[in-house]
């Protein structure tokens, strides 16, 4: 137990526009929970992704247990023990919860085989999982539980984990505590990276900080406050959000009565959701991943397309059920999805083509097409815009979304739609996987927005990121909404009791206004 699980000596990764790593030096010890800290694009994931043999170094030596190892696989890390859950899913999505575990695992085992395990581990852990479920039916929250019980199962003895409680629910995070706690006190070595300070400090017994893919300094979590270890983050002072009480105007957005069926056989059905969105307002909405986030961002955004009998999406005063996406987005309705890759932005695409995806319609007033012609300049400029105001690191314009960290891929993706200057606009998990410098900037624009008149809706499990923002707040269970109350006049135990499903506790009603 004395001897080093993982050293890292000297490391160094460096890309042709970026440099990841420099130098970096790591030590982990036998059941010790080890933290890494640092802003969006520091480094963190590419010094765990060389640790699990996904990238290799340019330079330094990786120890394992006192000796030199050559990790050339995710296949080699795993027969030394190190298993990985990743902050980009790595799930294929047509295949089921227990075929996608399956094909992760060394041995060789049937899906039907590996179901009766799957139900055990994730039940003892806190993550209830049906084995059967096909994967594109899952939440975002969802997709992070396949990909913790499928590192669980494979009993690591060095466990990463990055950002792994993103889009996890309070209780479900408190039981994935307990679990990592108990692997700790059995010898596991656990590496932690999460923005949420507040874990950092509860769980882990040592921080190593990256500023720009060097190491600036280490720290033991439990000394410090959550401030001092922000700023030891981002090496500045830690920004504030302002948020000042305005009285809100028009009706600009306005569900009533929407009872709808989930195109997903594991989906939730809408139950009589009714709500009202006034220009200058922040109206956020908590609840439990797969509790109806999924179906009602479909109905307001447009990718469900409703019929009379499912109730009305008013938009501008205008019956919006039976338009698509784009002929809401071109009414002045702006979409941020939970989704980065796939749905916020493709892949293989600069930053910006990524942009000209939704910037091409007249009402952005963009300027990127003109007499049916793409303006290239338009579109680079308008992306240069975004990456300079929301600091994002990459390469420039040019870069493919998929080369940015998850953490500027969101503030790019976030960005693009603050400066299409929508006049409501939907957040789904604004600042997942976002540093918490980051996230106060965005949580800041967001507002910003709601100043100048804009009508936002906010979905986040987020909560504290919901009181910080928002004017009125309602909780989403089980397909039904609660009513949205003043966040000055309630509390975070009153919303965790309405998460339950309970909205008659304390006078609530079953349906918001």
């Amino acid at each position: 137990m004395n001897q080093p699980r993982l050293q890292m000596l000297g490391v160094s990764k460096i890309y042709p526009s970026v440099v990841a790593n420099a130098g970096v030096n790591l030590t982990v010890m036998p059941g010790e929970i080890h933290a890494v800290l640092g802003e969006n694009g520091a480094g963190k994931s590419t010094l765990m992704k060389i640790i699990y043999g996904v990238v290799k170094p340019d330079e330094g030596q990786v120890m394992w247990e006192g000796k030199q190892v050559h990790i050339n696989s995710p296949h080699d890390a795993r027969k030394l023990g190190i298993g990985m859950v990743f902050q980009h899913f790595a799930l294929f999505e047509t295949l089921t919860v227990a075929e996608n575990i399956a094909l992760a695992m060394d041995e060789k085992i049937s899906p039907a085989e590996l179901a009766p395990r799957i139900r055990k581990v994730s039940e003892q852990y806190g993550l209830p999982l049906d084995p059967q479920r096909l994967v594109h039916s899952m939440s975002v929250g969802e997709r992070q539980r396949v990909e913790i019980v499928r590192c669980l199962l494979q009993s690591p003895r060095l466990l990463i984990m990055d950002e792994p409680t993103s889009v996890l629910t309070p209780d479900a995070v408190l039981k994935l505590f307990e679990s990592l706690r108990r692997l700790a006190s059995e010898g596991v070595s656990i590496l932690y990276i999460s923005h949420k300070l507040d874990e950092i400090q509860s769980l882990c017994d040592k921080a190593t900080v990256l500023r720009g893919g060097r190491v600036s300094g280490t720290a033991n979590p439990k000394q410090e406050s959550a401030k001092s270890l922000a700023e030891l983050m981002i090496g500045r002072e830690l920004p504030v959000c302002v948020h000042r009480p305005r009285a809100p105007g028009d009706v600009l957005l306005s569900l009533d009565k929407l009872n709808v069926q989930s195109d997903d056989p594991f989906g939730t059905r809408l139950k009589d959701i009714s709500l009202a969105l006034r220009s200058g307002e922040i109206v956020g909405i908590a609840g439990i991943s797969g509790n109806g986030q999924q179906e009602l961002l479909k109905a307001i955004s447009g990718e469900r397309q409703l019929a009379a009998r499912e109730g009305a999406v008013t938009l501008f005063q205008r019956d919006v059920g039976a338009l698509n996406a784009a002929q809401r987005r071109q009414l002045g309705l702006g979409f941020v999805p939970e989704e980065r890759l796939g749905r916020g932005a493709v892949p293989d695409l600069s930053l910006a083509d990524n942009a000209l995806l939704t910037g091409y319609l007249p009402a952005a007033n963009t300027g990127m097409v003109g007499n049916g012609l793409i303006r290239r300049g338009a579109v680079r400029a308008f992306a240069r815009k975004v990456i300079e105001r929301f600091n994002v690191k990459c390469g420039g314009e040019q870069s493919a979304a998929a080369s940015l960290s998850g953490g500027n891929l969101q503030k790019f993706i976030v960005g693009r739609e603050i400066a299409l200057a929508p006049k409501v606009m939907i957040f789904a998990q604004p600042t997942w996987g976002v540093d918490i410098g980051a996230a106060m900037q965005i949580r800041q624009a967001i507002i910003d927005m709601r100043d100048q008149g804009v009508a936002v809706l906010v979905l986040s499990e987020e909560l504290d990121e919901l009181f910080m923002m928002s004017d009125r707040i309602a909780v989403l269970a089980d397909g039904r909404l609660s009513n949205a109350v003043p966040a000055a006049g309630t509390s975070i135990n009153q919303i965790g009791v309405w998460m339950s499903g309970d909205f008659d506790h304390q006078g609530a009603e079953h349906v918001a206004a």
